[in-house]
């Protein structure tokens, strides 16, 4: 009796589509365009490809959106924009070694060769050669995006998405608070949006005395004292710095946290400050400010500290700690959802000020 040899199974790869859909920014004006047909990136050896769910909009994809003269001068036209997201890995270069599919991750959006002296002496946040997602390259308002290995971050499992898409201005705010050493120290923070709002409550979680905060929104610094503000200003009374004083021995605030962008602001804030205290500075200028550093900075004896980004990874290992404790209050700041599609509402509710952090749905 003959015997057949058995013929072996062939098992194809799960299909991926070539094309996907994105957020790009089109053309050298206002805005955004949807696209269907934006090609799937291709990962090399050393890169992971991940479908993303969700991404978080953020101050500057506004910048983008208004096509202001900072994006204007620094955003090429056509790129796939956004750099806040969570995903799941769909494929991963053949060089990979620490993931594989199917895992939920992140990634720090700030990509460099590793190569420079800032990324050797553990200082990668500010490395020379940085290239941004969503800015340099390609970003993650797309169904799929491609990071390499060294920048991705698992999502722990007790981190739900809507938070984890928002990992990366999280992530600015316990910078700037683990940065400015704020235990057992009052503080200011100056501005309560997005990122001034997640300062309060993680340096209230870090273990502030009083918190302090000042805005212009009403609704803003109702929300900053809920999430653990003393006392939040109207930073055009007149009076809030003397008030301010009087909680702080008569001298002022041990930290400022300048989190606005606003010049008055920076100048107030500084005014608030006790002389040897602490500056941490995160918000950016839209043009060059008019300030007194001699009687400010140097009569003060004050330190101050610029803030870029999240260091690459102590900032991350810090934000999942105070994460997993339960001691941060996100959900009154992560306010709305939108599906990609509704790019365009999900851009104006944060933009008018409705919304505080608007995420957007992608798969």
């Amino acid at each position: 009796m003959t015997t057949l040899a058995a013929r072996p199974i062939e098992v194809s790869a799960p299909h991926r589509p070539t094309t996907m859909r994105a957020l790009i920014k089109h053309h050298a004006g206002t805005e955004l365009q949807f696209v269907s047909n934006r090609p799937v990136p291709t990962p090399g050896p050393r890169d992971v490809l991940i479908r993303v769910k969700k991404v978080g909009i953020c101050g500057t994809d506004r910048h983008i959106w208004e096509w202001d003269a900072w994006a204007a001068g620094r955003i090429p036209v056509g790129i796939v924009t956004g750099h806040e997201f969570v995903g799941t890995i769909e494929q991963v270069g053949s060089a990979v070694t620490n993931y594989k599919p199917g895992q939920r991750v992140s990634a720090e959006g700030h990509i460099t060769a590793w190569k420079d002296y800032n990324s050797r002496t553990g200082n990668a946040h500010i490395a020379s050669d940085t290239k941004i997602i969503g800015i340099d390259r390609d970003g993650c308002f797309a169904e799929y995006v491609c990071v390499p290995e060294e920048n991705v971050w698992p999502v722990h499992a007790s981190i739900p998405d809507k938070i984890a898409a928002v990992l990366d201005p999280l992530g600015n705010a316990v910078h700037t608070v683990m940065a400015a050493n704020v235990s057992a120290k009052s503080v200011l923070v100056t501005g309560t949006g997005i990122i001034g709002l997640m300062s309060i409550t993680v340096a209230k979680a870090a273990g502030a005395s009083r918190i302090f905060a000042t805005d212009l929104d009403p609704k803003r610094r109702a929300l900053a004292k809920k999430l653990g503000a003393t006392e939040a200003f109207d930073p055009r009374d007149d009076q809030w710095i003397a008030d301010i004083r009087k909680h702080c021995r008569g001298e002022g605030v041990d930290v400022l946290l300048e989190m606005s962008g606003a010049s008055t602001a920076l100048t107030q804030g500084f005014e608030a400050l006790r002389n040897g205290g602490t500056a941490a500075l995160l918000g950016l200028f839209g043009k060059p400010v008019t300030f007194d550093i001699n009687k400010l900075v140097i009569f003060k004896g004050c330190t101050v500290l610029g803030i870029n980004g999240r260091k690459m990874f102590e900032t991350w290992y810090q934000m999942e700690e105070l994460l997993l404790s339960g001691r941060l209050e996100l959900e009154d700041i992560v306010t709305h959802e939108f599906p990609l599609e509704q790019f365009k509402k999900a851009h104006e509710t944060m933009i008018s000020g409705e919304g505080i952090k608007v995420v957007m749905a992608v798969n």
